[in-house]
């Protein structure tokens, strides 16, 4: 019996055959990495009731990328650099991952399913991350992973290194925003060589947060080290 990982799905505006309407998403790349390692992937839609329903269902929660946190769940106005941004969706990943947490479930945070893990436990993000030259930095070209490669440095022993089973991993992104003040009980598990934090992690379960993007690349330790973490935890052999 294969485990079950529920993907937060994005809920948009889209277009597809002869519609166009508000849509739950959620990309391929990020499908065919968990059934990569032989779990299934469920697409979780966004759901104003208390997440236990669905956390019951599931054996490892992944949230992923999209659209910034609206700046007021975590206590901020909103900057003129935010983007365009969904707070019903805020609201449903946020008691998700809490109650995630809370109940020891795996958790993967991918990109902006790392800052909405940092929120989550009271942090806050820097909302706007630039260079000298006005540009983000983590982001050179909207829509694409051109200009990004760059190395992050994982800390000894943690649970970023020993999933990925390197102390440096080459990395992709696409991100104008970053950890600004730590969530409580986080510690920081990677950054860039800019010091931009990349990698977070709680000690208490299989919880870490990335702030690239696995999906994008060849590359499958961390998918299958969340998904073995999501066997131990339901108790589904290999």
């Amino acid at each position: 019996m294969a485990v079950a990982i529920g993907i937060c799905a994005v809920r948009e505006r889209a277009r597809w055959a002869f519609w166009d309407q508000t849509a739950h998403l959620v990309a391929d790349t990020y499908v065919e990495a968990i059934q990569g390692t032989g779990a299934l992937a469920l697409l979780l839609a966004v759901d104003r009731r208390p997440p236990e329903g669905l956390l019951d269902r599931i054996d490892g929660l992944m949230v992923i990328g999209g659209a910034d946190l609206d700046p007021a769940v975590y206590g901020q106005p909103l900057s003129e650099h935010t983007e365009t941004t969904y707070r019903e969706r805020d609201e449903f990943e946020l008691a998700l991952t809490r109650a995630a947490i809370g109940r020891g479930l795996p958790l993967l945070g991918i990109c902006r399913g790392m800052q909405l893990m940092n929120v989550a436990l009271g942090g806050t993000l820097n909302q706007h991350l630039v260079g000298d030259d006005g540009v983000p930095t983590h982001r050179r070209i909207i829509g694409t992973f051109e200009g990004t490669e760059h190395e992050i440095d994982l800390e000894p022993g943690s649970l970023a290194e020993r999933a990925l089973g390197e102390s440096v991993h080459v990395a992709r992104c696409h991100h104008h925003q970053a950890v600004d003040r730590l969530g409580d009980g986080l510690v920081v598990s990677g950054r860039a060589r800019d010091g931009v934090i990349e990698a977070i992690e709680h000690p208490d379960g299989w919880a870490l947060g990335v702030q690239w993007h696995p999906e994008a690349g060849d590359r499958r330790e961390l998918f299958e080290a969340f998904a073995e973490a999501a066997r131990a935890y339901s108790g589904v052999p290999r």
